[in-house]
């Protein structure tokens, strides 16, 4: 291919040696020129056997995807080792372009030499974003490769436990075992993935079932850790089975502070701490601390008092695992959640609300079963509904790939423009109508005020006027029950004029 050279805006642009080279550079310019003067839109480099779409997909060069695709680049084309554009996305974590692939009908069921899928090649590299694209596009988070191996296990087997999440929330089975019957526990534990591992057993049905499940080989889990010296592996497991094996051992009384956790006894935890005789975070003879007897038997009482007690809820035990680890080991999800953890399972998937079938079995209002003059059978009925659906589907999926590029290339539509109209003016109604509630808010608590001091002078004026009637009840009463004596004329003396007193003595 010869070298083409552009000039934009009177600029002389970089020149390239060939289509693909224009593609993993993003220059769209170039790349348009080159097909204008006779290149292909499939033409296959000599080297890695890649079309330019290919390297769109593997570089990110997203305007020129975009480009490809709509000047008719192939979209089920492969690489030597049968790889897609989408498995190229996958195995770079090209989110952007793999949204443009599955807009433009990209096959995420495709398989490639080893038969995996992009979703395989995403979980086996970490791109837990770009995994959930391709999850919430409808695929099976189940798929099988040519092994037997599923997503969930290239997870487990890599370490990527972001993935391992994804995947168990959206349906990946921890027991599905490959052709050798080895499970994602197999898997994490052979390569030494100590939280991927946790997050397993976390996920089983017990810890006896994840850690004693055994491959077509009778191996467990820990057999296949010590195989390949995973040391760190073999001591989980073995604290694990230990504790798990020999429960009298939670109430060793060597330890009286972790046997009131285990058993939720709070006043003697708390009077062996606050005299000192222990501390709290003292560990056992496994490295645990009380504050991992409370989390695993679920003694909420005593769980918080330690917390509010300043326990330090980091301190691993021999195991490795925190008290939050052991609570969800033991499936204790107030105790989880006390910790600032969290169990929760819930999957983001979201209704296919794509259904022709729909069409199929139900005449709609409006549609030619409602209309009695035309002499159509029922098949034909059917037959226009069908036609009339796929070409509704055909060109809204030109309006939805139309609107997406625009988007992706940072152009805003005019609806979403004028939505965010909306939501602007929607918010200043929010912010006058909050001021104005205030305003009157405000006003009503004046009001209130006034209307307390109103009350409380009219209560002072009736206790007066009260005093008042009192006092002239008073004065009335008394003057009823006392009325004024009258006074008697004083009777006069008779006085005799003259005359002589004999005093008669009388005769013995």
């Amino acid at each position: 291919m010869p070298a083409a050279s552009l000039t934009l805006h009177g600029k002389k642009s970089k020149t390239f040696s060939s289509i693909h080279e224009a593609v993993k550079a993003g220059d769209v310019d170039q790349l348009a020129a080159m097909v204008k003067s006779g290149a292909s839109v499939n033409e296959v480099d000599s080297t890695h056997k890649f079309t330019p779409l290919h390297w769109a997909a593997h570089s990110g060069s997203l305007e020129c995807l975009h480009w490809l695709l709509w000047h008719g680049a192939d979209i089920t084309d492969v690489t030597t080792r049968g790889w897609t554009a989408a498995h190229l996305s996958a195995i770079r974590g090209q989110d952007a372009c793999m949204q443009a692939l599955i807009t433009n009908g990209a096959n995420l069921t495709a398989k490639d030499d080893r038969e995996c899928t992009p979703s395989h090649l995403a979980a086996a590299h970490g791109h837990s974003f770009t995994l959930q694209t391709i999850l919430r596009s409808g695929v099976d988070a189940s798929i099988p490769d040519r092994n037997g191996w599923q997503p969930i296990h290239y997870a487990a087997f890599h370490g990527r436990l972001g993935c391992l999440q994804l995947l168990v929330r959206w349906g990946a089975n921890t027991d599905n075992v490959d052709h050798n019957g080895n499970t994602p526990a197999h898997f994490a534990a052979m390569e030494g993935h100590l939280h991927c591992l946790k997050f397993l057993v976390s996920k089983g049905i017990s810890i006896t079932h994840t850690l004693r499940s055994t491959n077509h080989q009778g191996e467990t889990p820990k057999d296949l850790a010590g195989r390949f010296y995973k040391n760190n592996i073999v001591q989980y497991i073995e604290g694990v089975e230990y504790e798990r094996d020999h429960p009298e051992q939670q109430e060793n009384l060597a330890f009286p502070a972790h046997v009131a956790a285990y058993r939720g006894d709070l006043v003697t935890l708390r009077r062996l701490v606050e005299s000192g005789i222990i501390n709290i975070n003292e560990r056992d003879d496994k490295g645990a601390t009380p504050m991992h007897k409370a989390a695993g038997q679920g003694q909420i009482e005593c769980l918080q008092w330690l917390i509010e007690m300043g326990a330090d809820h980091n301190i691993t035990n021999e195991a490795g695992e925190t008290p939050m680890d052991v609570a969800k080991r033991f499936a204790q999800l107030a105790a989880v959640k006390l910790l600032g953890g969290s169990l929760e399972d819930d999957s983001d998937e979201e209704l296919n609300e794509d259904d022709p079938s729909f069409f199929y079995r139900h005449g709609v209002e409006g549609s030619t079963d409602n209309k009695e003059d035309l002499n159509l059978t029922a098949e034909e009925k059917k037959e226009a509904r069908v036609r009339a659906y796929k070409k509704i589907g055909e060109l809204q999926r030109l309006l939805d790939i139309a609107q997406a590029n625009y988007k992706q290339l940072g152009g805003i539509l005019e609806e979403d423009r004028r939505k965010r109209k909306e939501e602007k003016a929607s918010e200043k109604v929010v912010k006058e109508l909050e001021s104005q509630l205030e305003y009157e808010r405000l006003r009503r608590e004046k009001m209130e005020g006034q209307l307390d001091d109103y009350r409380g002078e009219i209560a002072h004026l009736r206790a007066s006027l009260d005093k008042v009637k009192t006092s002239a009840n008073y004065e009335g009463a008394r003057a009823l029950d006392s009325p004024k004596e009258k006074k008697k004329p004083k009777k006069k003396q008779q006085v005799i004029p003259g005359g002589v007193f004999v005093r008669r003595v009388t005769e013995k």
